[in-house]
């Protein structure tokens, strides 16, 4: 197989950056189908994109996401609908004997994560969850480094994820929360950058942004401490607020060394005058900042078709942090550390 034939279900945000990508970006791929619950939305972005091969009509545009599955001209799917619908629609497109590439995360009950797992299984076709952030070059070089042994035994990594702003109050009820929206793209990091399994999860956490979220039932700021399983530490900040920007930032401590990696900027300009040396803000939104993952990212998935080769990020990649979730608001609600065992993990 040289290239693939594509659908993407849901066309909102992130299902444009991955049409986008897909259409002008990744050669292997052609982009055929969209479908969104809101029609104009599947349309309007069809629309806007080059007409693949062969469908001089240009990129079909479907309202019912079934109108995808059934298409058998098209060899994979991505999944970029709300999260209430990953699962169920990761199923549907298993059944269908599609290649599947679902944005994180894969549901937010831990027993319905194990029933479209199961199906996908048994379907035996491609699973990819979507956590960008292990293809972002600042953060796969920081893996490397680690996994080539360059700072030697792992001790404490360090991640601080803090957003520019916090999200509207009505995505904050419905997301899970903090530890299930935001943070869990951080614990897919933990465990990607230490190539270790975390043991247990201790959380700390307030509303300290916007009064709003503590009435919903979340929190807006937490530090979380993670243990290994071969005794190494973690610790996570986050906060939804930031004014200076988005601010992403790791760094992991070892026996031989440290290895860190910093905001991007929007340019490398240093300003230095009688009073001061400053630069300009980091980059303020993650679209901008997880530009190149983002294209990274769905040439993986890409290529993993392609060469019949094993998906970077697996359905149990996308379970673990769900459970890691589960055990950071247990371990705020209860006030001690966590065992993912004691979740589900």
């Amino acid at each position: 197989m040289n290239e693939i034939n594509v659908g993407v279900i849901g066309a909102g945000r992130i299902g444009r950056v991955h049409a986008e990508n897909l259409a002008y970006r990744i050669p292997e791929a052609n982009l055929v189908a969209i479908s969104d619950v809101f029609v104009a939305a599947a349309e309007k972005l069809a629309a806007e994109l080059p007409a693949p091969p062969d469908r001089p009509g240009g990129v079909s545009a479907y309202q019912d996401h079934r109108r995808i599955l059934d298409d058998p001209a098209i060899d994979a799917v991505l999944i970029c609908s709300s999260t209430d619908t990953h699962a169920r629609f990761m199923e549907e497109a298993a059944q269908a004997g599609k290649q599947i590439f679902c944005e994180k995360p894969i549901a937010l009950d831990l027993a319905a994560i194990d029933r479209a797992l199961e199906v996908v299984k048994q379907a035996g076709v491609k699973l990819q969850i979507g956590f960008n952030r292990r293809f972002d070059p600042n953060f796969r070089r920081v893996h490397d480094v680690v996994a080539e042994g360059q700072i030697g035994q792992p001790h404490v990594l360090r991640i601080t994820s803090r957003d520019p702003l916090p999200p509207p109050i009505d995505y904050v009820r419905v997301s899970g929360g903090i530890f299930l929206d935001m943070t869990i793209h951080d614990f897919d990091m933990a465990r990607f950058l230490m190539g270790q399994e975390v043991e247990s999860v201790y959380a700390a956490a307030g509303v300290m942004v916007d009064p709003r979220i503590g009435e919903v039932g979340d929190v807006d700021t937490a530090v979380v401490t993670l243990h290994f399983v071969d005794g190494s530490l973690g610790v996570i900040d986050n906060s939804r607020q930031a004014v200076y920007g988005y601010d992403q930032r790791v760094e992991v401590f070892g026996s031989a060394g440290v290895v860190t990696a910093d905001n991007n900027y929007p340019n490398t300009a240093m300003i230095s005058d009688a009073n001061r040396v400053h630069r300009d803000l980091p980059l303020n939104f993650f679209m901008e900042r997880y530009v190149d993952s983002y294209v990274n990212e769905m040439r993986a998935f890409v290529d993993c078709v392609v060469n019949d080769a094993p998906p970077p990020v697996t359905g149990l990649d996308g379970r673990i942090p769900v459970v890691m979730g589960y055990a950071a608001k247990q371990s705020v609600a209860e006030g001690r550390p966590v065992r993912l065992d004691e979740v589900g993990g």
